[in-house]
Parts: structure tokens; C-alpha cells; sequence
């Protein structure tokens, strides 16, 4: 039996939004850590988890922002993004690994998250990224 993959989902709606998805993800099969975009930088230095899901429209910092940041925190970590703008701007999914809009169905989703985890996408990544980041100040 494999082990349950987690899931890092930062959204500033933790009532509607971050509930209800929250419970989706973990009917199927996932563990999931949640956070508000003020505490997600913390939570991305100290919490394991296998794939971040980033709401795009937060109060503070855009989910494109938010994904550039973790990706410097964890370079091989797939980010997914959800958004609810009829249009995000190419520049937007720099750090992204997909990104979904309003009218997804949770199945397509799911299985892209799936995929993402699944062994030949991390092979993948950890070979494309050989060296972490470092900083020079």
C-alpha cells in the first residue's frame, strides 16, 4: 500500500473555499495541511509535504507570487494553482506546474495531482533540478 501523499493548500477563505476542498482532498486519499497566505511562508520552511496547492486571488500576495516563493523553498515541489479570474496573464504560471479555473471538475484536479506525484513526474523534476538555489548576500 502507498503511502498517503500530503498536500500544502494555502487560501485566505478558510471557512467555504478551504473547508470544503479540504475535505475533498482527503476523501481522496490525501493528507492536508492547510494556511492562510500569512502563515504559508513559515509553513513551507517547516511542514513535509509533497505538492502545494495555492488559491491565485489572496488579500496580500497573488498564488503566482506565492508559488515563486516556494518554489525557492522547495524547487521540486509541483505547485498547483486554483484561480477564479477569467484571465491570468502567461507570466503568472512561471512557477506553476498547472493551473486550474472556475468550471474545473474536482476529478480533473485530483487526477492531475495524482499524476503530478506520481514517480516519472518526480524523477523528472529532480533530475531538471540538480543543485538547490543559494543565496550570495
Amino acid at each position: 500500500m502507498q503511502d498517503k501523499q500530503t498536500v500544502f493548500y494555502v487560501d485566505d477563505n478558510p471557512k467555504a473555499a478551504r473547508g470544503l476542498l479540504t475535505s475533498v482532498l482527503e476523501r481522496s486519499g490525501f493528507i492536508v495541511v492547510t494556511a492562510d497566505v500569512m502563515e504559508a511562508l513559515r509553513r513551507t520552511s517547516e511542514a513535509q509535504f509533497d505538492l502545494a496547492l495555492v488559491n491565485y486571488q489572496m488579500p496580500s500576495k497573488s498564488g503566482s507570487q506565492l508559488a515563486r516563493e516556494i518554489k525557492f523553498i522547495r524547487p521540486n515541489v509541483p505547485v498547483v494553482m486554483i484561480s477564479d479570474r477569467a484571465f491570468v496573464s502567461d507570466e503568472e504560471f512561471d512557477f506553476v506546474d498547472a493551473h486550474f479555473g472556475s468550471g474545473t471538475a474536482l476529478d480533473d484536479l485530483i487526477a492531475t495531482m495524482h499524476m503530478l506525484l506520481s514517480p516519472p513526474f518526480v524523477n523528472q523534476r529532480k533530475r531538471a533540478i540538480p543543485t538547490q538555489w543559494s543565496d550570495s548576500t
